[in-house]
């Protein structure tokens, strides 16, 4: 009988055991990401997530409902994203909309040791090389937010409306090129979904294939 009960009370030990590690596995997987996993998609909430910025503040994305928010996906070493930053094209996007209230986030989920990944001083030296003026420049080294969202290029662009719903995502422009001449062009995605949002018009394309390196994951 005292075997029997010994061997009931370990297997009931062994079973909360295991339940406690898979709790805390996922509780860490969620801590930026609240517990959502699945893909972002357009015309639904977008996932909810909390990353550092480079100056140390944690920047949440519910914090800023209510305003309309960009993502963009950057990785500085990728000649995709130098086309944008040279020609002055995303500072200039940054500044105009921001200058609107919209909260512009770019994020660089580039894994330790690979191409784009620096310290948050590097980061910050740079983006004020090229004058650029995102609202922050948030990492996220270890892809979780990245893989939330899909993110599979630099840059890949995505907006939020106030609603929190996300209204596009893919793409900067529809000319997936290197050449600066091509920019004056293009038909930004952006700057059209925001301006039609804005406007109170449906976003006409909201979705499309985003262009560029790959994310260094």
């Amino acid at each position: 009988m005292l075997r029997k009960e010994y061997f009931s009370f370990a297997l009931v030990f062994a079973i909360l055991i295991a339940l406690t590690g898979n709790v805390r596995a996922v509780s860490s997987s969620s801590s930026s990401t609240s517990g959502q996993f699945s893909e972002a998609k357009v015309g639904q909430s977008a996932p909810q997530f909390d990353l550092l910025d480079t100056k140390g503040k944690t920047i949440k994305l519910s914090d800023n409902k209510g305003k309309y928010v960009v993502l963009e996906w950057f990785n500085q070493s990728c000649p995709f994203v130098k086309k944008h930053y040279e020609s002055g094209n995303m500072q200039k996007l940054q500044k105009e909309y921001t200058g609107k209230g919209v909260i512009w986030l770019s994020i660089c989920s580039s894994a330790p040791g690979k191409p784009g990944n620096c310290t948050a001083a590097e980061y910050n030296e740079m983006f004020a090389a090229k004058n650029a003026a995102p609202s922050a420049i948030l990492t996220d080294t270890n892809g979780v937010v990245g893989h939330l969202y899909g993110a599979k290029t630099t840059p890949a662009m995505y907006v939020i409306d106030p609603k929190g719903i996300l209204i596009y995502a893919g793409a900067i422009d529809d000319i997936p090129g290197v050449d600066i001449t091509e920019i004056s062009q293009a038909q930004n995605y952006v700057k059209a979904a925001l301006d039609e949002s804005m406007s109170g018009k449906p976003v006409k394309v909201s979705q499309t294939k985003s262009y560029g390196c790959s994310v260094k994951y």
